[in-house]
């Protein structure tokens, strides 16, 4: 169709058009982090396995656990016939974990978004959202026909004007919305002032932690731990298992009361198949791993401190982030998609994010750190992305 081709050389010509890797397999004499992609071995730098759980062979042998007593699928909907055991029992772990009455199981952090926005925002609400929030939230937002605003990137002041202009225009209900540790940049949310505000012009809060949970805090409770704050303090709190955790689906946690009412009222819980039992023992597994095992949260912030001191002597320019997450600035797409191919051709995997993934002129290289990498893998990656911008200067 001349109209998708046209779309699509036009993203070529503006170093926009994406395109995925095919990964063939796993170099274990290599290291966890080696993978095989498109017949070359590679150091992956830019997945999402923050501790290393994902090929840990334990949770393998929980989901073939799983498989062999329950099959291959959850065969219905939670509502109907698909909420076995197995369900149960990773969000009674979930809640106790994050010291929360209940939780809920999705699919997808995305569907979890969509239920808790959709359920508890509708027309004639307000959804205040940061503007840097994941594309979930925001779809949530516009799907849930609540009128929605969106404040500046971690700017809890921006936010209050915002509250008090809503609180104005009383009579309907208001949600703020926003990630724990955002995705792209690696900073946190201004938690403990969103909070206050949240609660003193009687708002929802909800917090998206899904690269926070299992990394941040003294205990891999997430943002809220490592900012001090008391559960009370967010009533909706979203987190995902397919990332520190390994494998895959994702949670709201929150009051019973909340929890009773998704039930209800969240459109992508109630007409979605359940996860199949195999991931649910799987997560379950990598919780029990995480907690157990706190080394791996010790030592992703030590590579990440690594990588961050020899960047920034090397002058590497890095956003203001001290996570796993660490997003090399940059600016055009053009040179973020040269830097990652140059990386690509050293071995290392480094994505280029682009717009509309990031706004105009913020493309990136986003580097990511597991407790699977090596200090020698973290080393050469600061190497090669050193020689490969200062030849592009």
């Amino acid at each position: 169709m001349p109209a998708l081709r046209a779309s699509l050389e036009a993203l070529e010509r503006e170093h926009l058009l994406r395109r995925r890797r095919t990964v063939q397999g796993f170099e274990p004499a290599l290291g966890a982090a080696a993978v095989r992609v498109e017949n070359r071995t590679l150091v992956n730098f830019c997945g999402n396995d923050y501790l290393g759980l994902a090929r840990d062979p334990r949770l393998a042998a929980a989901a073939a656990r799983a498989a062999e007593h329950w099959g291959a699928g959850s065969g219905a909907s939670h509502l109907v016939s698909g909420h076995l055991r197995e369900h149960a029992a990773l969000e009674e772990a979930i809640a106790a974990f994050l010291g929360r009455e209940r939780a809920l199981l999705f699919s997808t952090g995305y569907m979890a978004n969509l239920a808790a926005i959709g359920a508890l925002a509708g027309h004639g609400d307000r959804v205040l959202l940061d503007r840097l929030s994941h594309a979930s939230l925001i779809d949530a937002a516009v799907l849930s026909r609540a009128r929605f605003r969106r404040y500046r990137h971690a700017d809890a002041s921006a936010l209050l004007a915002l509250l008090q202009d809503a609180e104005r225009r009383s009579g309907a209900r208001t949600l703020v919305a926003t990630d724990g540790l955002f995705s792209m940049d690696g900073d946190m949310a201004p938690l403990p002032e969103l909070a206050a505000h949240a609660r003193a012009h009687g708002a929802w809060l909800l917090v998206d932690d899904a690269h926070g949970i299992g990394v941040l805090g003294a205990h891999g409770r997430g943002s809220l731990e490592a900012l001090a704050l008391a559960p009370e303090a967010v009533p909706v709190l979203v987190g995902t298992l397919g990332k520190a955790l390994g494998s895959f689906g994702a949670f709201i946690a929150g009051s019973a009361e909340l929890i009773d009412y998704l039930v209800q009222r969240a459109r992508s819980y109630i007409y979605t198949t359940a996860l199949p039992a195999a991931v649910a023992g799987a997560a379950r597994t990598a919780l029990a791993i995480a907690i157990e095992e706190p080394w791996r949260r010790e030592r992703v912030h030590a590579l990440s401190a690594r990588f961050r001191a020899g960047a920034l002597e090397a002058r590497i320019p890095l956003a203001p982030s001290t996570s796993p997450i660490q997003p090399v600035m940059l600016g055009s797409a053009r040179a973020a998609l040269a830097a990652s191919e140059q990386l690509y051709a050293a071995g290392l995997w480094v994505a280029a994010i682009r717009p509309p993934t990031v706004p105009r002129d913020a493309a990136r290289l986003r580097v990511t750190l597991s407790a699977a990498h090596t200090e020698e893998q973290v080393d050469r990656l600061v190497e090669v992305l050193h020689e490969s911008l200062q030849a592009a200067a």
